[in-house]
């Protein structure tokens, strides 16, 4: 009786131990969640249940001893994450603060990866390389930009900050500051200088293609009027 009273009081300080962690050192994530995520209701449940700073956690701790050339538990962390959370990211990846990864399956992150602050990622997004070359092959996101589901950002490629990938976009190239990019492969429509608005409705972002037709439109009603003129 003694012995699982002790397990229990040990269970019990673990579960308080993890909850302050989470709360004190991940503060920034914990309140990216509030902010990003209507479906957040208190800080016990976003403690205990969302994958995304689950998988952070581990995530920093896997990192750290990549850095450190610990060999193997490193890389078992990393699959410990993805067999708990469905998000796999590589420990070699820098990640900074403030990263809320929506529902999270499928998400992966490569090796030479570098995320930026306040970064938002939706389900099924890829940061991945493009072949078998060693060094950098991942991409760089700057900070403030939001990668809509099933996204695949490819290659040693920056996606310049404040920018939004849409859903299901391949990205091959770079992208400048303060854009938006759809379609497959990727193109770019900038959000006339602003910066993008990452509680946007996603289904309210420029389509490039949609503004060359338009603007296409434009210029035959203009050619009509001038040969009517005549």
């Amino acid at each position: 009786m003694i012995c699982l009273w002790n397990l229990v009081l040990y269970v019990a300080i673990a579960f308080l131990a993890w909850i302050v962690l989470v709360l004190t050192v991940f503060k920034k994530e914990v309140d990216a969640i509030f902010e990003r995520d209507p479906a957040a209701s208190n800080y016990l449940e976003v403690a205990l249940l969302y994958a995304s700073l689950q998988a952070l956690v581990l995530h920093r701790i896997a990192h750290v001893l990549w850095k450190a050339k610990v060999p193997i538990l490193p890389r078992f962390l990393s699959q410990l994450g993805r067999f708990l959370t469905g998000i796999e990211i590589h420990p070699g990846a820098e990640i900074g603060d403030g990263l809320f990864i929506d529902h999270g399956t499928g998400v992966v992150i490569g090796e030479t990866s570098v995320v930026g602050n306040n970064i938002t990622l939706y389900q099924g997004v890829t940061l991945g390389g493009t072949g078998k070359e060693k060094g950098k092959r991942h991409p760089n996101i700057g900070d403030n930009v939001v990668i809509g589901a099933g996204a695949k950002i490819l290659g040693n490629i920056t996606i310049g900050e404040n920018s939004y990938v849409g859903a299901n976009a391949v990205v091959l190239k770079d992208v400048p500051p303060n854009s938006t990019v759809v379609g497959v492969p990727g193109r770019i429509t900038r959000q006339d200088g602003k910066k993008f608005d990452s509680a946007l409705d996603h289904t309210h972002v420029l389509d490039p293609i949609k503004q060359s037709l338009e603007e296409m439109e434009a210029r035959l009603d203009e050619m009509e009027k001038k040969v009517k003129d005549r």
